[in-house]
């Protein structure tokens, strides 16, 4: 016979047990979200002609390749890229700069934010099948940090749209993006405070939650469990350059009214 000792040991573990699969069952399935989700939220690239500055004292500055012998013109072209003329005759450098978007509409309109595309030459769109589109800017603000797209298509895939209002603090949302251009990334967190106002941006009432977010997330969704878009993910607070457990999200109700 067991003793009394075994079998008070033996219900204590059967009652751990039992928490631990009550608890798992109340943590949220994301996985039909993203499935439904997904398809609509895109990679921003953008490219952004810097004429170069003279080279000044100390700074080597690459001589033309033309009318080089073509062993020496190798060499060159290896270990120091030309860099594009102006038609002036000056150089230029490309800038690129990478961030996510999401498409509100079948015939292309895009949210992102105003700093994953300011000062853009050349705003390309990439789908999740992998093709890319031309993005024309429709308009921006800097103050909300909120730009709107247009790329030409139909029958685009889109996200459902939710009221930022209704957002609860503790309530689990969702993040898709491409966190340091690795596409349709997935993290997930809880709202950790609603109507953040942060040093200098006192304009927007700032969504804070601990969902992982890092260079490239910004202008990507932040969706409810409903599948529905409340943010679009703009900031984090770091000391570090990356993730610390703080992010912030403009409300959609706050970027619909700029768009």
């Amino acid at each position: 016979m067991p003793s009394l000792k075994s079998s008070f040991y033996s219900l204590v573990a059967l009652l751990l047990l039992g928490q631990a699969v009550v608890a798992q069952a109340d943590l949220p399935d994301f996985t039909e979200l993203v499935e439904e989700a997904a398809p609509a939220v895109v990679n921003i690239s953008t490219r952004q002609k810097i004429p170069e500055q003279v080279a000044g004292a100390g700074e080597l500055v690459i001589p033309d390749l033309e009318g080089l012998p073509p062993i020496f013109r190798e060499f060159f072209e290896r270990n120091f890229p030309q860099v594009p003329r102006t038609p002036n005759g000056g150089r230029q450098r490309e800038a690129q700069s990478l961030g996510s978007g999401f498409i509100i509409s079948a015939d292309g309109y895009v949210l992102t934010n105003n700093h994953v595309v300011a000062g853009a030459d050349e705003i390309i769109v990439r789908l999740p099948d992998r093709s890319e589109l031309e993005a024309k800017l429709i308009g921006a603000d800097p103050r909300s940090d909120v730009a709107l797209l247009k790329v030409e298509g139909k029958n685009l895939p889109t996200v459902k749209l939710g009221k930022s209002e209704d957002l609860k603090v503790g309530e689990w949302v969702l993040a898709i993006g491409s966190p340091f251009g690795f596409d349709h990334s997935v993290t997930a967190g809880i709202v950790s405070a609603k109507g953040r106002s942060l040093p200098n941006e006192s304009y927007v009432p700032f969504i804070q939650t601990d969902v992982a977010i890092n260079p490239g997330n910004s202008g990507g969704p932040l969706f409810n469990l409903a599948g529905e878009v409340v943010g679009i993910n703009s900031q984090i607070f770091t000391r570090s350059g990356g993730f610390m457990g703080l992010s912030f999200a403009i409300p959609m109700s706050v970027a619909l009214d700029v768009a």
